[in-house]
């Protein structure tokens, strides 16, 4: 009889794990989810520009899952796409290096099984992580990654939200011709100094042949290796050339080493134009106090932007909850926001999860964004944002000020920057 009873019961035990795992089975089955991969420097030299981003890609995912009908941004009104499929995230770490984006990325698809990717704010480490994606014919959305080389692989499932460094270089020596035509400021030579990776080295190739096609001559062009302790041997270098124009390269605490090292050395250009760097972190800005005044470059998002751009203001609110409060969006996290809308928006339309469809749709459409300064995002092949837009922004007061193109500025540039001495 007992060992009955025990056969009993142990059939009872066994019937119930049974009919927890049935019941498993079927909420797993009818769970509307869309897994998506984060992947950024949350580490490292960068990490909280890496940080930055990463919840800016939350904010947009909040917006999208959840009903927002006070924002004035697309799919904020509905809850989730598809008919109720959510975004759910899955965050990794790059580090900043190459190698780790690359198995970063494997994992994510192989184990983690995310649909997409967004990153990877390094164009070094974007570079490989969407060559994996690629390969699999997976989407990889990019925001703020601005190496040029990224949208000339022809490649059919990579997606650029930002301009490009080629673009950032033509509109430096667009603004260097405007100054010397309407306030006489007789620049006539570049210096170049950039970090030693993808995004610098391109950054610098672009300028170069920007600068020499309009007749400017690049008297100086120094490396570093990313992360350096010190700067004194290229700022050296620059200071001995003694450039009109400098166009910088320099990411995170480079940035912040660099300026400070043409502060010991009482050296300054008469301008210092920057790419995608370090200029654009309001926490640098504000880390530098007075010496990041009068340093300039490319846009495309400041606080200062509010009455260009009125519907950033609400989505920047949900941001500030994910991260430090007293930072503001930048130019570089609304980008990754950007891209998750956009990604939504063209799953949304292409009516299924089928990589290749989506990504065909968002070739052929032009999409609203009301986070991006141009409004629009439309992509060229290769995935460029061909409707990218940025201005050029000096920091006066450690506020940027728009300064170029000459129709959108509200403030006239200070050239040549007020020297170290008289601050």
């Amino acid at each position: 009889m007992k060992r009955q009873l025990c056969g009993k019961s142990l059939f009872l035990v066994l019937l119930s794990l049974l009919m927890v795992a049935v019941l498993a089975g079927v909420s797993s089955a009818d769970e509307k989810v869309i897994k998506i991969g984060t992947l950024f420097p949350l580490t490292g030299p960068v990490a909280l520009a890496g940080q930055r981003c990463r919840a800016a890609v939350e904010t947009a995912a909040e917006v999208i899952n959840n009903a927002h009908p006070e924002l004035q941004v697309p799919l904020a009104a509905q809850e989730g796409i598809l008919d109720g499929y959510k975004i759910v995230l899955i965050h990794a770490d790059h580090q900043g290096k190459p190698d780790v984006a690359k198995s970063e990325a494997e994992r994510l698809f192989d184990q983690e099984k995310v649909w997409a990717i967004i990153g990877s704010y390094n164009s070094s480490a974007t570079k490989p992580a969407s060559f994996v994606a690629e390969l699999k014919k997976q989407i990889f959305m990019c925001g703020c990654s601005s190496s040029g080389a990224l949208t000339e692989r022809n490649f059919k499932y990579f997606f650029r939200m930002a301009p490009t460094d080629k673009t950032e270089s033509l509109e430096f020596v667009e603004f260097m011709e405007w100054l010397n035509e309407t306030r006489e400021t007789g620049l006539k030579t570049v210096g170049l100094i950039y970090e030693n990776t993808e995004f610098g080295k391109h950054a610098a190739e672009e300028g170069r042949m920007a600068a020499e096609a309009k007749g400017f001559k690049v008297v100086a062009d120094v490396p570093f290796n990313p992360g350096a302790t010190n700067l004194n041997s290229e700022v050296q270098t620059l200071k001995a050339a003694n450039p009109d124009a400098v166009f910088g390269a320099c990411l995170g605490g480079d940035y912040t080493l660099w300026v400070r090292t043409m502060k010991q050395m009482s050296w300054l250009p008469k301008v210092a134009l920057n790419y995608c760097t370090g200029y654009q972190d309001p926490i640098i800005a504000g880390q530098l106090g007075d010496d990041a005044n009068y340093f300039m470059g490319g846009t495309g998002y400041a606080p200062e932007f509010a009455g260009l751009m009125p519907a950033v203001a609400a989505v920047e609110e949900i941001y500030k909850g994910k991260t430090d409060p007293s930072v503001p969006f930048d130019s570089d996290s609304i980008q990754e926001a950007v891209a998750l809308f956009v990604l939504a928006q063209a799953i949304e339309k292409a009516g299924a999860l089928d990589p290749t469809k989506v990504a065909e749709t968002l070739y052929a459409n032009e999409w609203e964004s009301p986070l991006s300064m141009g409004g629009k995002v439309a992509f060229a092949p290769g995935g460029q944002n061909i409707r990218a837009m940025s201005m050029l922004t000096q920091l006066q007061g450690g506020q940027y000020k728009r300064i170029y193109p000459a129709d959108l500025a509200d403030t006239e540039a200070v050239v040549p920057m007020v020297p170290w001495e008289k601050r």
